[in-house]
């Protein structure tokens, strides 16, 4: 059939599940924009994937719920907002094509409606097998046709089990591209180039903050006793709500700005940063910017998957490079004194900032050259034609 066609061959149907799912599918559909117009996507996303150009049939907020004890009470949502998608599936003009980021309880359920209705499924960024549940490789390469990794250890995973998987680079390399920091963002909130500044970075999920909010403000307030010169930065994704963090700093005395901006261009203003795990955590690499990372969840949660996740690392700048170069407080270690003390030597010991820097350079290396999105927006031609 030519992508040319019919409009089932235009048709393309995205679904991604959270924040870091709803920048790179936004980044893809602009690339398909540019390269590939032929192609129309709808689906589940956030605001960037709307303003993309992408129909939205309902936001991804709806499906992002972190923790396994948090998921039970949204269950009745998420069947529901499954059966809608399973419906247009099956539908008399179904999609050409499905893609698939990230996101793989949900995920991989509707590639199995995909696959038994004839609908070619693209995973884009693959669920990570190589950190918890590797028994899931087989059920993908069961299910999905062909696999865009985003990360180069991958591609060796999946070779042995007969599904076309290639590394087509770190969606994260073209935003950063894009995204270039001017280093601005101090002058525009008047705070001077020798002040320092420490990054509190809550993530993008409204499920983490009831675990983590208290610790990041104990943190902030930790510091702000030992260096009261000191400024704060806290960055809003848009999935968070602002007036929660700001009620909840107001009843602080810490100089914090509270900001929307680029999250590169705060990055980029930050001295250090204390922030939540994942796709934060690489793009403050990018920038190279000192970090540490901190990961807590329901307690229940946390012993469920403390015996399912079978990783060395938490935080992605660890597991890229092989070894840690960042600190990781998880869980119970995730005090404010010990990731207070560790933000202060990132401030103040010059040989340690340096021998991070060094080490995220590297990690940034091996992310290889940018071009993700226009890779995947050619991969996504081909298979709906």
């Amino acid at each position: 059939m030519s992508s040319t066609g019919s409009d089932r061959s235009r048709k393309v149907m995205i679904v991604a599940g959270e924040a870091s799912g709803d920048l790179h599918g936004s980044h893809l559909i602009q690339a398909a924009a540019e390269h590939h117009p032929q192609l129309s996507f709808f689906g589940v996303g956030g605001d960037r994937m709307c303003a993309a150009g992408c129909r939205i049939l309902f936001p991804s907020d709806e499906l992002s719920v972190i923790g396994v004890v948090e998921v039970v009470s949204h269950l009745p949502n998420i069947f529901r907002r499954f059966r809608q998608l399973k419906r247009v599936l099956l539908a008399t003009a179904p999609p050409s094509l499905l893609i698939l980021i990230d996101f793989p309880d949900f995920n991989l359920r509707l590639a199995k409606v995909a696959k038994a209705a004839g609908i070619p499924v693209l995973y884009y960024i693959s669920p990570k097998v190589w950190a918890w549940r590797s028994g899931r490789s087989k059920v993908i390469a069961e299910r999905v046709d062909r696999l865009a990794l985003i990360f180069p250890f991958e591609p060796q995973i999946y070779a042995p089990l007969g599904v076309s998987a290639e590394y087509v680079g770190n969606p994260l390399l073209d935003e950063f591209i894009q995204n270039q920091p001017q280093g601005l963002l101090r002058s525009r909130l008047g705070i001077g180039a020798d002040e320092q500044v420490i990054g509190i970075f809550p993530g993008s999920r409204n499920s983490e903050l009831e675990h983590i909010l208290d610790v990041l403000v104990a943190t902030a307030e930790l510091l702000h006793a030992k260096k009261p010169a000191a400024k704060f930065l806290l960055p809003v994704a848009p999935s968070l709500s602002r007036n929660l963090l700001e009620q909840r700093f107001s009843n602080t005395k810490l100089p914090i700005f509270i900001v929307e901006e680029n999250i590169y261009e705060v990055a980029t203003a930050c001295d250090a940063v204390l922030t939540v795990s994942g796709t934060v955590t690489l793009q403050l690499t990018l920038v190279g910017t000192p970090l540490a990372i901190l990961y807590k969840v329901a307690p229940l949660s946390y012993r469920i998957g403390k015996h399912l996740i079978k990783i060395k690392y938490i935080g992605l700048p660890n597991i890229v490079a092989g070894r840690r170069i960042v600190q990781e407080f998880i869980q119970d270690a995730a005090e404010p004194a010990a990731m207070g003390d560790e933000i202060l030597r990132l401030l103040d010991d010059q040989d340690y900032i340096e021998t991070m820097q060094q080490d995220l350079k590297g990690v940034r290396q091996l992310l290889g050259a940018p071009g993700c999105s226009v890779r995947v927006s050619s991969i996504a031609a081909e298979m709906s034609a």
